[in-house]
């Protein structure tokens, strides 16, 4: 149990830092502006992801938050980082910056994997 909590918080605590506190940080610096203008989006559309975004890691960080809330965070980050993938790979073609959002997503599946693993192990020990 102890190997599942560690890796359940290191993996929540990459996501946290990488999808909560960069965006957060970053998201009006030009070149995050850029990014998404890139990919053909307005600028809009990145305030609104920095936002949900940060609600999302809030969701997964704080214990207190029910289960089904964290389950929509992740399917949120789920359809966030397949979908960013997606638009790397139409606009950019095969590259790096394409594959980068399914790095990140099999860090989140880990931490998803380690969260129900833990919340298995609490439900048995009531």
């Amino acid at each position: 149990m102890k190997t599942a909590k560690i890796i359940f918080w290191t993996t929540t605590i990459f996501i946290f830092l990488f999808e909560g506190v960069m965006p957060a940080i970053f998201s009006q610096s030009e070149m995050a502006k850029e990014g998404i203008r890139h990919l053909g989006y307005p600028d809009y559309f990145g305030n609104a992801l920095v936002v949900f975004k940060i609600l999302g890691v809030l969701a997964l960080i704080i214990p207190q938050v029910s289960g089904r809330i964290k389950e929509w965070a992740y399917a949120g980050f789920a359809f966030d980082f397949i979908f960013a993938s997606i638009s790397h790979f139409a606009v950019d073609g095969i590259n790096f910056q394409s594959f980068f959002p399914l790095i990140v997503l099999a860090i989140l599946i880990a931490s998803y994997m380690t969260y129900h693993k833990i919340q298995r192990y609490k439900n048995i020990a009531l």
